[in-house]
């Protein structure tokens, strides 16, 4: 397959945005709640599906409805599904996003079946299948921090897989020595800037991109939602900007801006090239509150591209 998608799986529920948070005992209501799709793995597994290219997925769910739907949805944009897990000891994680007009979303999420998916249980040969491999949800992964997790990243990229990494953020002072043993792994790092804030404690993402480097990482891409974006590596620092778009909601804007990045890297382009399709595949995300709800197919995401034209400096 062109891309394995390894982590995150989640049912969402989310709503329409609401005016403000709703008091003690409050009763706030909104205009619509939507179940969708979930989980930085899943999300991207489906908007690269979208996009034409062939996807597979592995995680771990639950034995209940919820995963029942996640499989479903997933299967039914094309993507592989055979490296997905059955838990029957825990329930399929479920994230509950509350939009509030003119704020971040905020999220209460239960992790459930992602904590118990391992090493072990990524069938045998699946990892070194793909041409590329995108672990998305890393810190939340317990499960897969682990040697035998290590190994098997080393197999992969023995066997020419491109390994490529993203984060969630969480609240621990140990969240960047954990993420240390997995950098030099890793071909192309993607977290947002808030997750880099708290894992180098620096707020320019220039520094934190550094901070990753030397930590291990080859090529580091540090998003900013709608400040755009900045790549480093070891030939070059770029910086794109953020396309204007009809705001709805930031759920899965980051997963989204994986999908076309790794999209236009499996097509070979230059990074440029990747960061603009990484830009566009953001903004089409966000006119939706549900993290794959909006996303552009490819002709969309050319027709957009064609017409919006976005600079991307060297600096």
């Amino acid at each position: 397959m062109d891309c394995l998608c390894l982590g995150l799986l989640c049912a969402d529920l989310v709503c329409d945005p609401i005016p403000a948070l709703p008091s003690e005992g409050q009763l706030m209501e909104t205009e619509r709640m939507e179940l969708s799709l979930g989980g930085c793995a899943a999300n991207t597994a489906f908007d690269l599906a979208k996009l034409g290219i062939n996807t597979g997925i592995s995680g771990c769910v639950g034995d209940d409805g919820l995963a029942d739907f996640i499989v479903a949805t997933l299967k039914a944009a094309g993507v592989d599904t055979t490296g997905v897990v059955r838990s029957t000891a825990v329930a399929t994680a479920s994230t509950a996003v509350i939009n509030v007009r003119n704020q971040d979303r905020r999220f209460v999420s239960y992790a459930g079946a992602n904590t118990t998916m391992t090493a072990e249980l990524i069938p045998a040969g699946l990892l070194e299948s793909a041409s590329m491999l995108y672990i998305g949800g890393f810190l939340m992964l317990d499960g897969l921090e682990s040697d035998a997790m290590l190994q098997r990243l080393a197999q992969a990229r023995e066997a020419g897989t491109r390994i490529l990494l993203d984060v969630v953020q969480v609240d621990d002072a140990d969240a960047m020595e954990r993420l240390q043993r997995f950098l030099p792994y890793t071909d192309v790092f993607l977290p947002n800037n808030d997750e880099a804030a708290l894992l180098t404690g620096f707020t320019d993402p220039w520094e934190q991109a550094e901070a990753f480097r030397a930590a291990g990482g080859r090529t580091v891409v540090i998003t900013e939602g709608n400040r755009g974006a900045h790549l480093v590596n070891e030939q070059m620092k770029l910086r794109v900007g953020a396309y204007d778009t009809d705001y709805q909601g930031g759920t899965g804007a980051g997963d989204a801006f994986d999908a076309g990045f790794i999209a236009a890297l499996l097509q070979e382009h230059d990074l440029p090239t990747c960061l603009r399709w990484g830009s566009a595949l953001g903004a089409s995300c966000v006119r939706s509150t549900s993290a794959t709800g909006s996303v552009f197919n490819r002709d969309e995401a050319l027709k957009f591209m064609e017409s919006h034209p976005i600079t991307v400096e060297r600096c």
